[in-house]
């Protein structure tokens, strides 16, 4: 009913807008999108999680795509993680890394669906001991769904963990989203994740934006919390600021469309 009552209000905010919205950085949730053979759409942020006693920033978190034809994205994503946690020493090093492919197998009718599957690697000895990497490789096998309801593009991401050793863990977001201006675009989500036997176990509701500042610059941002109450290890706050760089003919086409 909660969830429910969340999206009936966000599509009543923004009903009488242009739709123009997308999945992808800065929030959890993927869309089936591609660059476009040949262009590059590099991610460059810094995202903040705070939980119980514990807070942990990406500086930077690397996320860099290239199209491989019109409907194969080739990516890898990478953190560097900052921890801070009550009495304890400060942690830093690089986090999981993950590597992977995204092929958009279905795009007519209105109807986008992709799968996007990919593998994290462990975390050095150091990084695990330190509590900023978990130890793997685990393979990550989503799929992403996207169209348009009305005025709203809708896009919506389910998919496993599947781990060489270790807890499965399954996860489910919906972003739904518009453009307000040419330039700026208004997003909710709600995201839920689940391990078995042990955290996370969450589901967190944010909402972002995005503002192009230049045909191939866009600024982004979301903050958001989790939904979850009692104790455990819920999220108090998860935010994120970056630019996402359009390289290649990519980016003036899609100032162009937004112009």
């Amino acid at each position: 009913m909660r969830l429910m009552a969340i999206l009936a209000v966000l599509a009543a905010l923004l009903h009488t807008l242009p739709a123009r919205a997308q999945g992808g950085p800065p929030f959890f949730t993927t869309d089936p999108g591609t660059p476009g053979n040949g262009n590059w759409e590099i991610n460059v942020g810094t995202m903040a999680t705070r939980t119980a006693g514990t807070t942990a920033y990406q500086l930077p978190t690397l996320d860099v795509n290239y199209g491989l034809g019109d409907r194969i994205q080739l990516s890898a994503d990478v953190p560097y993680v900052l921890q801070t946690s009550s009495g304890a020493p400060q942690q830093e090093g690089w986090g999981n890394a993950l590597v992977g492919a995204k092929w958009r197998f279905i795009d007519q009718g209105g109807w986008e669906l992709a799968t996007f599957p990919q593998v994290q690697t462990a975390g050095s000895a150091l990084a695990q001991r330190n509590g900023i990497a978990i130890d793997g490789p685990r393979l990550l096998l989503p799929l992403e769904v996207a169209t348009r309801v009305g005025p709203l593009d809708v896009n919506l991401e389910a998919g496993y963990y599947l781990p060489d050793k270790g807890p499965h863990e399954r996860f489910v977001g919906l972003a739904v989203g518009s453009a307000i201006t040419a330039r700026l675009e208004i997003d909710g989500e709600i995201y839920a994740d689940k391990a078995s036997g042990q955290p996370p176990n969450d589901t967190i509701l944010d909402a972002g934006f995005r503002y192009h500042l230049q045909p191939a610059f866009i600024l982004m941002g979301m903050a958001g919390r989790s939904l979850n109450g009692g104790a455990g290890p819920h999220t108090q706050f998860t935010g994120y600021l970056g630019v996402q760089i359009l390289l290649s003919d990519y980016g003036r086409r899609l100032r162009r469309a937004t112009d």
